[in-house]
């Protein structure tokens, strides 16, 4: 019995018996109640139901690949290669990675439910319980070498913002891979999405491209009071959106722009990030390894880096290890 199987069963929001889960799993009630307190332990709220069994705090929509790809337009399908759903993985990425040593990865995609070591930014961990994040990787390989990647990762953010914005949201764009959210019951900006590119081959030859995501759909409260930073979820505003519908647009939004990236470069992407810029012409912290300095944030040029004035002088960030946060 999986973790994943059991989520799916449960999915409906409805009130389970530990008898009728164990039927359908083909287990005891026994193991069925040992694999609800490991979903508890990974961030899944239960609510158990005296004398009828237990039920998901809210339901969820488990992704399904036939579900997404249906949903794709031609255009973008005409790109996609292969697309995996994973109930669980160490990492999405590391997936693709090992795609693209034994010779595929190129447009594929892979979306999992739980991961139990994905990497965020800087060495960060990102998790989410089962099902109430869209978490997912897209492998490209770009033929003219690292240098045409500059900006990738602000156009990746471009995307992403469009797509939330399809569906009512008011995302901004934090320097160089977040995505922000207004929070719950605040107008303060939370971090709802971070991005983590990664690229192996040569650095004037062919390369390739992993392209990581994740998404806060639903964040239970004992996790938002764990985690220290602000953040947002996107069901907080827009409970009934479709997991499977947001996992098309972002893919074919990906997909598509992956496609003319390698020929055009950041430069088209340009205005609308800059019309996102979450801290546009405001205070920042430029923060470098233990470092921190004050700044005025500017705009991003054709490359993707950030122009900030720093003692009355303009200076050019360039991504890396260096990350702005607002200055209070």
């Amino acid at each position: 019995m999986s973790i994943g199987h059991l989520m799916r069963l449960l999915s409906d929001g409805e009130v389970h018996s530990g008898e009728q889960l164990g039927d359908a799993l083909g287990v005891s009630r026994a193991a069925v109640w040992k694999q609800l307190k490991k979903l508890e332990a990974l961030g899944v709220e239960l609510v158990a139901v005296k004398g009828r069994g237990y039920r998901l705090a809210q339901p969820l929509e488990p992704l399904v690949g036939a579900r997404v790809v249906e949903r794709l337009p031609a255009s973008a399908r005409h790109h996609l290669s292969r697309l995996f759903v994973e109930d669980q993985l160490p990492s999405s990425n590391e997936y693709l990675r090992r795609r693209f040593e034994q010779g595929a990865g190129h447009g594929e995609v892979c979306l999992v439910e739980l991961q139990t070591a994905g990497r965020g930014r800087r060495g960060r961990v990102w998790t989410t319980p089962w099902g109430q994040s869209l978490m997912l990787s897209v492998g490209w390989r770009f033929e003219s070498g690292v240098a045409a990647l500059e900006g990738l990762s602000l156009a990746v953010g471009v995307v992403l913002a469009q797509v939330l914005e399809q569906h009512g949201a008011e995302p901004a764009l934090k320097w160089p891979n977040d995505i922000l959210l207004p929070q719950r019951d605040s107008d303060e900006l939370g971090k709802l999405a971070g991005i983590l590119v990664e690229v192996t081959g040569d650095a004037a030859g062919p390369c390739e491209v992993v392209i990581g995501m994740g998404m806060n759909l639903l964040l239970p409260e004992a996790m938002r009071r764990a985690i220290e930073q602000p953040v947002a979820a996107l069901f907080d505003a827009n409970p009934s959106l479709s997991r499977n519908q947001l996992a098309a647009d972002v893919v074919a939004g990906l997909l598509t722009m992956l496609a003319g990236f390698e020929q055009q470069g950041f430069a088209p992407w340009r205005a609308a990030w800059n019309q996102r810029h979450a801290y546009a012409d405001q205070p920042i912290q430029v923060i470098q390894g233990d470092q921190a300095r004050e700044a005025v944030a500017g705009e991003v040029d054709d490359s993707g880096n950030l122009w900030v004035t720093e003692s009355g002088q303009p200076r050019r960030l360039s991504g890396g290890e260096i990350s702005v946060r607002r200055r209070l």
